[in-house]
């Protein structure tokens, strides 16, 4: 997840967007399942914080506020659904203590494809203008063949005996609408459904659900948090479960659902990208006690700055835990014991060649240090040199130095990232003569996402920098060269 969070951007943590439009304060996010009976559908999510609402009297002297909410659903520019709604709060007898936020559920039917969504909200006792979100959905349910629904994170579940709009499985689920776990919430429970799952079975009628905490960084199981079930074939299997939390570190994880066969093979997988503070836990030093140096490359590094610095470099590719050695003990560990962190960094990485795969990445990081150097910083402790070891050279790489309207900026472009495809980043400097360009924009999960980038990347315009900021307005004016918005869409 992003490590700076910009004053009214989104967060787009798999499909969740915190919208701050003026006052208006609201968190949006959807999943997508599929119906035996009905086919497929999006399942949205919209929860509005009360105290950030305006509220008016009724005739029955009681308070209350409301929503104008559309959202759209469009391929090539077509509408292919929407709805158009008012979203009421409860009504209170007093507006001085609101406390709760209201929340609102849509079911939207869709064929199986690529859309885009534009959401809208608006206060409709206040004057402003409507907020805008836009993001993209794939929906991949085909007939008769074997698919896991997304990932739903729920805040809270009852069981009922009659059905409701927030009701499946015979719960109702309360959605829990931030992809973000901060100290105090310490579970994280989920939902989501497995279908077809004969289809890649043959004559078996039972399988393995697998659900998993990962590591975002190295794709690894954190602790112990596997769990395994047996499931007998249905046309729907339901997984319900939920880990605690309470020791995870601070980081970047997935929450992974996995279908496996009877010989542990792995049938079908998805995944949900999540984050984590939890200051309290800090690097568990048992990780390494068992680990052997002798007779290993790393036996040969006696010189304790020389190794320091080595450690430090693989920062950008190092795990939540990982980093919590290099933040918080490299400074005044031992050479004993960080010569045992760089070996369990590389093997875990490749057993069979550790040696190998540092000096593979010494290279990579040699390279980003000569082309990504500031004056005050290495290569790879730049946000450009940081992505590249990360992710490795993007696919694209468009420069833009001279536009007299925007400061240098460059977008790099990745066909695949893990399993995101069309991974882009937006790189700008407001210091060309340094080298130092950091991420203004990206739609990779866990990094920064900016739905105001271009008013930002043409902030260079002088008489723009003596006027006060709009933070409602997403695009810059037609005067301004659209350049930057090709090139983004462009790699889309």
């Amino acid at each position: 997840m992003k490590k700076l969070i910009l004053l009214s951007a989104i967060l787009a943590f798999a499909a969740t967007s915190y919208a701050k439009p003026g006052n208006l304060r609201a968190f949006w996010s959807y999943s997508t399942f599929n119906s035996p009976e009905a086919g497929p559908f999006v399942e949205t999510y919209l929860s509005v914080l009360g105290n950030s609402v305006q509220f008016v009297v009724k005739d029955n002297g009681k308070f209350q506020g409301s929503i104008f909410v559309t959202m759209l659903f469009k391929q090539n520019d077509t509408i292919k659904a929407f709805r158009k709604y008012e979203l009421f709060s409860p009504e209170v007898d007093d507006t001085t203590a609101i406390n709760f936020s209201f929340l609102d559920q849509q079911r939207v039917p869709l064929p199986n494809g690529k859309y885009d969504i534009e959401l809208s909200i608006a206060d409709k006792n206040r004057e402003m203008k409507p907020f805008l979100v836009k993001d993209q959905v794939d929906l991949d349910y085909p007939d008769g063949q074997a698919r896991i629904s997304d990932v739903q994170l729920i805040e809270s579940f009852t069981k009922v005996e009659k059905p409701g709009q927030l009701t499946k499985s015979g719960y109702d689920f309360i959605p829990y609408l931030d992809n973000f776990f901060p100290q105090t919430v310490n579970k994280v429970t989920f939902y989501a459904e497995m279908y077809n799952m004969g289809q890649m079975l043959g004559n078996d009628d039972k399988f393995v659900v697998a659900t998993s905490i990962e590591s975002h960084e190295t794709g690894k199981i954190v602790g112990e948090n596997l769990r395994l079930k047996r499931e007998m074939l249905k046309p729907v299997n339901v997984v319900f479960s939920e880990f605690d939390i309470s020791a995870l570190p601070s980081g970047n994880y997935d929450l992974v659902v996995t279908a496996r066969d009877k010989e542990n093979k792995e049938l079908l997988r998805k995944s949900l990208f999540f984050q984590r503070s939890n200051p309290a836990i800090g690097y568990n030093s048992d990780d390494i006690s068992a680990v052997i140096v002798a007779n290993s490359f790393v036996a040969a590094y006696t010189n304790a700055d020389s190794l320091r610095e080595f450690i430090r470099m693989c920062y950008p590719v190092s795990s939540s835990n990982e980093k919590l050695f290099i933040d918080n003990q490299l400074k005044i560990a031992s050479l004993e014991t960080m010569q045992k962190f760089f070996m369990a960094f590389w093997q875990s990485r490749n057993a069979l060649n550790p040696s190998g795969e540092w000096q593979q990445y010494y290279l990579q990081v040699l390279a980003v240090n000569e082309e990504f150097k500031t004056p005050s910083r290495k290569g790879y402790e730049t946000e450009r040199g940081r992505v590249y070891l990360q992710y490795g050279p993007p696919n694209t790489r468009f420069r833009e130095y001279m536009d007299p309207s925007a400061w240098p900026y460059e977008i790099w472009h990745y066909y695949l990232i893990g399993t995101q495809s069309n991974g882009k980043f937006l790189f700008y400097s407001r210091d060309y003569a340094n080298n130092d360009f950091v991420i203004l924009n990206s739609n990779v999960k866990g990094e920064i996402s900016n739905y105001r980038w271009e008013v930002d990347l043409h902030t260079r315009d002088t008489d723009r920098n003596n006027n006060p900021m709009d933070l409602d307005r997403t695009k810059e004016s037609e005067y301004f060269s659209g350049k930057a918005r090709e090139q983004w869409e462009s790699t889309y």
